[in-house]
């Protein structure tokens, strides 16, 4: 089963940046749509970004414009670069593939907070 390792989150200011970095396992990461989700305290974790294996990118309307997932398949990883962060993203990040597996294996997750 595919495994993932997630890095990158930290503090940072409301209109900061900050660029998530997600390592997965296995030698068929190349073919799977990938995505990256988020849970924030007392909510449900939630799709936000997500990319087929040739590329092609969907968003979720609350990060539209905003977040640009993208990935290395050399490299076996997936990229969220995130600009103009807002409090409401503030959250534990994962990646995964996309639809999630029956028995998904999580990753521990990037914690990610937005505040002054």
């Amino acid at each position: 089963q595919v495994q993932f390792v997630e890095s990158g989150g930290g503090l940072v200011q409301p209109g900061g940046s900050l660029r998530l970095s997600c390592a997965a396992s296995g030698s068929m990461f190349s073919i799977y749509y990938m995505g990256w989700y988020r849970q924030a305290p007392g909510k449900q974790r939630e799709s936000v970004a997500r990319i087929s294996s040739g590329g092609s990118t969907y968003y979720a309307d609350s990060v539209k414009g905003r977040f640009a997932i993208s990935r290395d398949n050399a490299k076996n990883t997936v990229y969220l670069q995130m600009n103009s962060l807002k409090p409401e993203d503030t959250a534990v990040y994962y990646c995964n593939t996309f639809p999630i597996a029956p028995r998904p294996t999580w990753g521990q997750g990037t914690q990610v907070t937005v505040s002054s």
